[in-house]
């Protein structure tokens, strides 16, 4: 549960049953067979809602019951366990020095502290925790959110027909609190697909499934009560729903009228715990990309622009000359993609990739969806002109410091040990995750030793080691090299010229 002032922002693992409807088209039960999920599922076919007058005319139906069987087989509950610390009871206060101390300690006195230093010791135990999840496809993979399976070393899944299967991670994304997971099943599994999360109005039927409170499968029914919600991260889109929404309904699907996924679960508004009808679903048209990304790569992988910016007021706008208070206004250009390109402080960005840009957040949006390593054309108002400009993105993950600049495969083949640090030759398609030139140089960290003397120097992945003993390196063999010539002049370190995002700096580390 997160703090939100004196409210409650509930990481939302459940859903209630609730459906007090009124009735506005009468229909005939078409619920679906077994045998027709399954049929589904052989040939690779979604579970959709089935046809009435109401899924046409997109009104509230008599019942919901239709679209609950017809989706159902396709949602999962979520069961995690793993090992977590927790401190012994203390036993009785002692002065420092005090002769009962070790008599105590040695005699084994219940609950005495056994741990270093007279403090309690830690025990370990078991730590279970449950959540939602839906089918994405016949082969196996479930979204569901990363909080649910954070820290879990054993995931089991739970189908609705009651079968229970393993899973393991495919990839996750804390940033939009999104997961994959992979279930081996011999039989295809009746699976959903993703609508199109614009396409939501304010006032459109939603249903939500999932497990409430560790209470089993449920279903609650509600409208969208607003749209585009940002909470507290850099890529949000919630869909505001009045559905209930409680703890266990975390990862679990939004569905629109149409048996579409729109939304995964994430998080209520509560002042005490429990649902008042305010929960957020992370808007398909954000998952779902991430989604491709973790099956693919098993890590996301989002353009970077390598800039600061912030909004246009309307006094902004005015000083400016501009006609309108949109775009982002630039306020820091480090060095990256967009210095290369010219982009200066001041300059107002109005459009990315050939589109209207509105204001920081939907460029935000807009540069991670774009593909890393392509140019794109941006245009930014500067002394009142339109200038154009074409810019090469980069890896945010690899900037940032927080992913590998090379595939796994790559990474297997030409990766090595040096110092304490995997390292990469650089490579074009390195150096265009990186926001560098294609013929740039070096040796790019992939991973760093956390006991080592290069962790110990800051050293970290996606550095860039360029120089090393005041002469450039590219290969494994240069920096060995430059190492045995200190070594054999008597020297104790080794010179290296590190770059991160672009910017220099010398780091000595040792060689003997």
């Amino acid at each position: 549960m997160k703090n939100i002032s004196t409210r409650h922002l509930v990481s939302a693992t459940g859903l209630a049953l609730l459906m007090a409807v009124s009735p506005a088209f009468s229909q005939q039960s078409t619920a679906p067979s077994a045998e027709s999920v399954q049929k589904a599922a052989n040939e690779n076919e979604p579970l959709v809602a089935p046809e009435s007058p109401a899924r046409k005319a997109q009104v509230m139906p008599e019942s919901f019951a239709d679209l609950v069987e017809q989706v159902s087989p396709a949602v999962v509950n979520i069961t995690t366990s793993s090992t977590v610390s927790s401190p012994l009871a203390g036993g009785p206060q002692l002065p420092e020095g005090s002769p009962f101390s070790d008599l105590f300690r040695e005699f084994g006195f219940p609950g005495f502290p056994q741990g270093p230093d007279g403090q309690p010791g830690n025990r370990e135990r078991r730590s279970n925790a449950l959540g939602s999840g839906f089918v994405v496809s016949a082969d196996g993979l479930i979204v569901t959110n990363n909080h649910v399976i954070e820290g879990a070393d054993e995931i089991e899944i739970e189908f609705y027909s009651g079968e229970t299967l393993p899973a393991k991670v495919v990839g996750h994304d804390d940033k939009t609190d999104v997961a994959v997971l992979k279930v081996d099943s011999p039989d295809a599994l009746p699976f959903v697909k993703f609508g199109d999360s614009d396409r939501a109005r304010v006032g459109d039927w939603v249903l939500a499934l999932g497990n409430p409170l560790g209470q089993g499968f449920s279903a609650s029914t509600g409208i969208v009560s607003a749209r585009n919600r940002a909470l507290s991260g850099t890529y949000d889109d919630f869909i505001q729903t009045d559905a209930a929404i409680n703890r266990g309904n975390s990862g679990g699907p939004l569905f629109n009228m149409d048996g579409e996924v729109i939304g995964v679960n994430t998080a209520i508004l509560s002042p005490n715990g429990g649902s008042i009808g305010i929960g957020f679903s992370m808007a398909s048209n954000v998952v779902s990309k991430v989604v491709m990304q973790l099956e693919e790569f098993g890590e996301t992988r989002r353009g970077w622009l390598g800039v600061k910016i912030q909004p246009v007021t309307e006094d902004i706008a005015d000083s400016l000359g501009l006609a309108d208070a949109k775009g982002a206004m630039v306020t820091d250009v480090p060095v990256g993609p967009a210095a290369d390109a010219g982009m200066k402080a001041g300059d107002v960005i109005t459009s990315f990739a050939g589109g209207e840009v509105k204001d920081p957040r939907d460029l935000v949006r807009r540069v991670a969806d774009a593909p890393v390593g392509e140019a794109v054309d941006v245009v930014v108002q500067r002394d009142g002109k339109p200038v154009e400009m074409k810019i090469t993105l980069g890896r945010r993950e690899v900037a940032e410091g927080n992913a590998s600049a090379a595939g796994p495969d790559e990474t297997k083949q030409n990766a090595s040990e040096v110092m304490g640090m995997t390292l990469l030759p650089m490579s074009p398609e390195i150096a265009g995750e990186l926001g560098l030139a294609s013929d740039a140089t070096g040796l790019v960290v992939q991973s760093v030793d956390p006991d080592g003397s290069a962790a110990e120097k800051g050293l970290a992945p996606g550095d860039v080691i360029t120089e090393a003993g005041q002469r450039p390196v590219g290969s494994r063999e240069d920096l060995e090299s430059r190492i045995k010539e200190a070594r054999e002049a008597g020297r104790k370190s080794v010179l290296l010229m590190v770059r991160r995002a672009g910017e220099p700096r010398f780091v000595a580390l040792p060689v003997t």
